[in-house]
């Protein structure tokens, strides 16, 4: 059952939240925690709403007047809290092409745990904003069976609806009498990339019955690099996937320094989905609460994190805390 960390505000009144943001930008300095307050405590359908009635009341535009208002992170994440799903998924798929460097990571959790819809919107937020399409870029920046696995999962064909016994009993054996085949990677790309989830919940139960092992001691034995971690991310989704948040906030903050960019993208996706149910994963897996967790890793490791104190995080993510 998924339950989000963050609520649509009760009394919501777009024109009133638009002034106070503008006045809170106006003149010599900027009244952060005011912004905060007003952005991180609405649904993102107000935010939208905000969006609409900054530019009809006051004839400017809130993104730009933010941009220009805010310090890097602070930024980065106001910005995120502002775009619709479609549109903050379609940057952060940008910013994990872009540039130096490939963030595999990146695209894999976006791309596998994103419902059909999610990333059809995706794709048209991405040619509208880039003039691109998302497909093609994601072709030219991978390769190998990497980027078949991609290029499956873009096309937001999933397939949807309950487990089909007879099928999945097939599927099950087509992957077991393929775990160390040469063309393994093929067969199961067939399977984990178009099967509805509850589909592959009943494969995977099927697969232990035939196999005595795991699916994910095939993955982790047989494959490696970015097929495997692509797979890999398939299978702990379709088992358990606040679970499968909460590993990736854990390995986002632990070790040298912090993944700004992984902890912003998942906060602020999943706040209105099943923010909570991940808080929940990572208390039981860590033993600490995420809340202190964030804490503690962004405060002491993270020198780009320093302007966002915890009051931001608290703000942004109020009920994360509780």
């Amino acid at each position: 059952n998924a339950m989000p960390t963050l609520l649509p505000a009760v009394d919501f009144d777009p024109a009133a939240d638009a002034q106070a943001l503008r006045k809170a930008m106006k003149g010599f300095g900027t009244d952060e925690d005011i912004i905060i307050d007003i952005i991180a405590r609405r649904s993102n359908a107000q935010r939208q709403e905000i969006r609409q009635t900054f530019k009809s009341l006051l004839g400017r535009d809130l993104m730009k007047d933010l941009k220009s208002e805010l310090s890097k992170n602070l930024e980065r994440l106001v910005i995120g809290l502002m775009l619709t799903p479609a549109e903050f998924d379609a940057k952060m798929m940008r910013k994990a092409i872009e540039g130096v460097g490939t963030d595999e990571h990146a695209l894999i959790e976006i791309l596998v745990t994103r419902s059909n819809e999610g990333i059809q919107a995706m794709n048209a937020a991405y040619s509208s904003a880039y003039k691109k399409s998302l497909e093609g870029d994601i072709q030219s920046d991978t390769s190998g069976h990497f980027c078949r696995i991609l290029t499956s999962l873009v096309q937001g064909g999933r397939e949807e609806g309950e487990a089909d016994l007879e099928r999945a009993d097939a599927d099950a054996q087509v992957n077991a009498c393929n775990a160390e085949s040469d063309d393994m990677e093929m067969k199961f790309q067939t399977i984990l990339c178009t099967r509805s989830f509850p589909h592959l919940r009943r494969v995977f139960q099927e697969f232990v019955r035939f196999t005595n092992k795991d699916i994910e001691q095939i993955i982790k034995k047989e494959m490696s690099g970015d097929v495997k971690n692509a797979f890999y991310a398939i299978v702990c989704s379709v088992k358990n996937q606040p679970s499968y948040f909460a590993d990736r906030l854990y390995k986002a903050m632990k070790g040298l320094g912090t993944d700004d960019r992984a902890l912003i993208r998942i906060l602020v996706s999943r706040s209105e989905v099943d923010l909570f149910n991940i808080r929940k994963e990572f208390k039981e897996t860590q033993d600490e609460s995420l809340h202190d967790f964030i804490q503690v890793e962004t405060m002491v490791v993270s020198s780009t994190f320093s302007p966002l104190t915890l009051s931001v995080w608290i703000a942004v993510f109020p009920s994360a805390y509780e």
